[in-house]
């Protein structure tokens, strides 16, 4: 392809925050650091946003009642066709998919609630979010930039 830089290799990334609102600048900072061809920058930005979610999320409602010492674990893997963002939690877990089914149910509902998930949805090549066997949730972010629908899953990884 006529202008198309490939990686050389994967890069990955992982970044550890407390629950807070407050980490999301330095999340930001951290990850436009991570930015490199072949991704565009609208690709980039829709990534951008759907992480910054993904992170208000685990803090808003899956670390909601506890300590704000209690960490959020970030993962960015990027490919030569994809990129691959990963957020932990330690919150309860919750069934994503039918989440957003009930939600396409009740367009006409104006509440606030539920309008991040959607919008990850919309940008995500694909999106899950499943319980790891180390009691934890992983939101699965991939989005693809070459045509492939390549899939890595989630895995118990352990960041201490």
């Amino acid at each position: 392809m006529k202008g198309f830089v490939k990686l050389l290799a994967s890069r990955k990334s992982h970044l550890q925050l407390h629950t807070d609102l407050k980490a999301l600048p330095q999340m930001l900072s951290w990850f436009e650091q991570l930015h490199q061809p072949p991704i565009t920058k609208k690709v980039w930005l829709q990534c951008q946003l759907a992480l910054a979610e993904a992170f208000t999320n685990a803090v808003r409602h899956a670390h909601k009642n506890q300590s704000s010492e209690v960490p959020i674990d970030i993962e960015v893997t990027i490919l030569d066709d994809r990129i691959e963002m990963r957020v932990w939690d330690f919150g309860p877990p919750f069934d994503l998919e039918a989440k957003l089914n009930k939600m396409v149910s009740n367009e006409e509902n104006e509440s606030e609630g539920g309008r991040g998930l959607q919008l990850m949805k919309s940008i995500a090549s694909s999106l899950s979010y499943t319980r790891t066997a180390d009691n934890r949730n992983c939101l699965l972010l991939v989005k693809n930039y070459d045509g492939d629908n390549g899939l890595s899953q989630c895995s118990t990884t352990d960041f201490s």
